[in-house]
């Protein structure tokens, strides 16, 4: 029995224990209950759930129309999201978060949005010391809503909040049984989604539980079925550019670079100039662009009224997933073959650059991990409509991955030194063949070869403790006030394999990571009405929060937010907050040491020679590259990890809007909001390929991004061997934009309909890496490691109701953007407006049945050359690759 059935079996067991448990016979709920809820961008309850910041809701109703049977699908779908972050669909993504789900609102990093479940935080997720939570952690089936709120909440809810903040709200008084269960293919019947969605609740007098459990099974979708190899710009047409770590083995001889046999059971001694078209290595069979995925997520609900006053309360989630990817062959560098080696043909000692080794097949990336969480309370009321809560929140991850067909580059040296290893067969060193390829045999794989593991996992407790009501009743309103207590520490750790730490495993090498940080924390919320009923100020309420945070690394810092919420009319108000941010360096951004990484970058020096740009030619020569060079694949080693002199950075955020909700137009509202974030000491990584572009665009190579620190280039060939991308305070970021909502329900005849329209407009980002620095332009910009910033997004959505069935089509813009290193006249300079399509209709089979059927990306719209992708010939994190696909769910439903 596979580990995920044992999961499954156990999830049933307490699903159908806690069924069986529950307490049909309860007393009364109170009469007293509280009218008011608490929104998302505050801690005071209140009737009014608009007006408190700019703020996406996307209901129930909204979820199941849109097909989406996970979370991360669904928010990066919102024009807020931007940049890049961890999805299903994203070969390209690492820092041990393989098979996660992220969300980046607005582009400035997924560590910038907090993620909640019910207001309180969530554990990270992956497979050790990660920087954000697993969205996927969450059962679909138990969401009541999201609240994705567009503006900083530091003073609300402590560090992280800088960019927004995702709430997502579950059921609680959910009562029955419902079923569903869904089933999605591509076009090129690749890529299947199974998915199985199970809700029940039961609730007495007192209390009650509500439950839920989704599994998902995701399969293959090979990337060379969408992009069949790797492209590059020669001679003004895409051509297959592929990898120079070639099956053969390309090394150099008399100042020339050759390259040995490229067919297995060919001439052994055999080699000849080295050829980028004939000998480079195509990877793209060797990569997914979805990857296979098994989950399953359960959360169970339980709540009880001890009496009038008092009530508790409790959450568990538990969700496990294992997870795999496949990746090209190992590559094996500067291997040293003296002239005596018999293997070798050329009489002279040579140094292989790379040779790819094909002989084993693909490497296997596999991921399994489990994720825990546990919250604990009270509730309940003091006098008045004073209230208070109590509650522990204790979440833990843990997860092993690893890889196979991992070289061993000691035992690697081994076999090519003569004194040690032996030609005869069983010999415990075998001599190898790299000169070659399909020369080495079984026996030195096994002996090279070996599958490495690693442990790691993520650790969050806090206790809250937080009372909220009115203060005092001044003439135009209550006066509302919420205050609070939190203790909070996260811990992250990761114990790569143990030749990885050492150096000797023929891949990313990798530092343990280990590190703690503690929070104690205090808040302080008031919401003050200062007029109302007059003319033009039919309400005027001033917000204003303040929280103080001491943390053991780093000290103490308070935050504070005020915003004015000015009704002028019942038809219009406008609202206005400025807010102050903190974040402090992650676990990994602090303690991940020093790893390596082949990440896609692109070098500017490559054909310089031809480029016409006098300075990129004069500073390519200045660095010794070679008249004629030509970047040699995609990829560049690149140092990546933490930095243990991160500071935390701070932010200031501003926000301008107005909601008109006109009498005239009943069902009307729309919304616009100005949005200025500003960052200071910001922590950022700089991608490798936006180094080297703002480094050669500099005249005289002045730039401090072309010190050695940065990076370094061989002077054998010229091509770029030492990359940098540690995080470090980069200085400065700034934002300004502005969102756009409308929606409108009304009536078609006797059917229901709803618009739901929702646009980003990015003005501004630039980033200043160094106090001085020129500032790097983001905004309408894509490509290179950073994901997409295109000045427009939008997201559309037209639903038509029936007493039977529903309709929906929605459609998705991704507006025009730059690649961030690309030249005017070069193919993929800038990629089109992009518009996916995608339609959904339900029809309801009697009273307790519905069958829906969907189509995604309807016009099979195809993802945009972009020159410095990511894979796939396309930046991954922005467009779709895997084309128009369907789907159909069945619900049944029993009360």
């Amino acid at each position: 029995m596979s580990r995920i059935s044992k999961r499954l079996l156990f999830a049933s067991a307490l699903f159908t224990t806690a069924m069986l448990s529950t307490q049909a016979g309860a007393q009364q709920l109170a009469a007293n209950d509280v009218d008011e809820v608490v929104v998302t961008g505050s801690r005071i309850k209140r009737e009014d759930i608009t007006g408190v910041g700019p703020a996406t809701v996307v209901s129930q109703e909204q979820i199941a129309r849109a097909g989406i049977t996970n979370v991360e699908a669904l928010l990066q779908r919102l024009p807020a999201s931007a940049g890049n972050a961890g999805n299903q669909t994203n070969a390209y993504w690492t820092g041990n978060g393989y098979g996660t789900a992220q969300v980046n609102l607005r582009g400035l990093g997924i560590n910038r949005t907090l993620t909640l479940i019910n207001g309180r935080r969530v554990v990270n997720g992956g497979t050790g010391a990660n920087s954000a939570p697993d969205l996927n952690m969450i059962p679909t089936a138990i969401i009541g809503r999201m609240d994705v709120l567009k503006d900083g909440a530091s003073a609300i809810y402590g560090a992280d909040a800088v960019a927004g903040v995702v709430n997502i709200i579950t059921l609680d008084k959910y009562e029955g049984l419902k079923l569903s269960a869904k089933y999605g293919v591509t076009d090129e019947s690749d890529g299947g989604e199974y998915n199985v969605d199970v809700l029940w609740g039961l609730r007495g007098e007192r209390g009650g539980v509500t439950a839920a459990l989704t599994y998902q099974k995701t399969e293959v979708v090979n990337l060379a079925s969408r992009a069949p190899c790797g492209l590059g710009e020669v001679g003004g047409a895409l051509v297959c550019v592929s990898s120079a770590s070639t099956i053969g083995g390309r090394a150099v001889l008399n100042g020339q670079q050759i390259n040995f046999n490229q067919t297995p059971g060919g001439n052994g001694n055999f080699y000849e100039p080295y050829s980028a078209a004939k000998h480079n290595f195509n990877s793209n069979p060797f990569l997914n662009a979805v990857s296979p995925l098994e989950r399953i997520s359960t959360a169970f609900l339980a709540d009880y009224e001890l009496n009038d006053k008092v009530s508790l309360f409790a959450e568990f989630f538990f969700t496990h997933r294992e997870s795999n990817q496949i990746a090209t062959p190992g590559t094996l560098r500067n291997l040293v073959v003296s002239a005596t080696n018999p293997t070798n043909p050329t009489g002279q000692n040579i140094t292989v650059i790379q040779r790819r080794l094909a002989e084993p097949g693909p490497r296997q990336f596999f991921q399994e991990t489990d994720t825990y969480r546990l919250v604990g309370g009270a509730k309940g009321s003091i006098v008045g409509d004073w209230t208070w809560e109590a509650a522990v929140n204790w979440g833990r991850n843990t997860g092993i991955d690893g890889m196979t067909n991992i070289a061993n580059k000691e035992r690697v040296n081994n076999t090519l030194n003569t004194a040690v290893c032996s030609t005869a067969a069983g010999a415990a060193i075998p001599c190898a063949d790299y000169l070659g390829a399909g020369d080495v045999t079984q026996q030195v794989l096994d002996y090279i070869l070996f599958t490495s593991r690693d442990s790691g996992g993520n650790e969050q407790r806090s206790i809250t403790a937080d009372v909220t009501g009115t203060v005092y009743q001044l003439p135009a309103g209550p006066l509302l006030a919420a205050a609070g207590l939190v203790y909070r520490d996260e811990e992250g750790w990761r114990n790569p394999d143990a030749l990885t730490v050492l150096g000797i495993a023929n891949t990313n090498q990798q530092d343990p990571i280990a590190g703690k940080t503690k929070a104690k924390e205090a808040y302080l919320e008031l919401s003050a009405p200062l007029l109302a009923d007059l003319p033009m100020v039919r309400k005027l309420e001033l917000d204003g929060a303040v929280r103080y945070s001491d943390y053991d690394l780093f000290g103490s810092n308070t935050t504070y937010k005020v915003g004015l919420n000015w009704t002028v009319i019942d038809s219009l108000r406008l609202r206005a907050t400025f807010g102050t941010g903190f974040r402090i360096p992650s676990v990994p951004e602090l303690f991940g040491g020093v790893a390596e990484g082949n990440l896609t970058t692109t070098d500017p020096c490559s054909r310089y020679s031809t480029s016409g740009n006098a300075t990129l030619i004069a500073n390519c020569q200045a660095s010794g590259v070679p008249a004629g060079y030509v970047q040699l694949g995609n990829t560049v080693l690149t140092t990546v990890g933490g930095n243990q002199n991160l500071q935390p950075e701070t932010a200031e955020t501003l926000t301008l809007g107005l909601v008109w909700q006109p009498t005239q137009v009943n069902g009307l509202s729309v919304t616009v909001d100005y949005f200025d974030i500003k960052i200071e000491d910001a922590i950022r990584s700089i991608p490798g390929s936006t180094k080297l572009a703002v480094c050669y665009a500099a005249p005289g190579l002045t730039h401090p991004f072309c010190g050695p620190a940065n990076f370094t280039r061989s002077p054998l060939t010229g091509e770029v061997n030492f990359l940098s991308a540690q995080p470090s305070n980069a200085g400065m970021e700034q934002m300004k934009g502005v969102d756009v909502g409308v929606r409108y329900d009304f009536d078609i005849g006797e059917r229901r309909a709803s618009l739901d329209w929702n646009t980003t407009y990015l003005d501004e980002y630039v980033i200043t890496p160094f106090l001085g620095a020129d500032p790097i332009e983001f905004d309408g910009h894509i490509g290179g490691g950073n994901g997409g910033y295109p000045h427009w997004r939008s997201n559309a959505s037209f639903a038509v109701m029936d007493e039977r069935w529903t309709g929906t089509y929605s459609v998705q813009w991704i507006g025009k953007a730059t690649d961030f290193n690309a030249a005017p006249a070069d193919i993929g300079y800038r990629a089109p407006n992009v518009f996916y399509h995608n339609a959904q209709f339900a029809y309801r089979l009697g009273e307790s049945a519905d069958i829906a059927v969907g189509v995604d990306n309807i016009f099979d719209k195809k993802a945009p050359f972009i020159k410095s992708w990511t894979d796939g010939n396309t930046d991954t994190m922005t467009y779709d690759l895997l084309g128009r696909r369907g789907y159909v769910r069945l619900t049944y439903q029993f009360n």
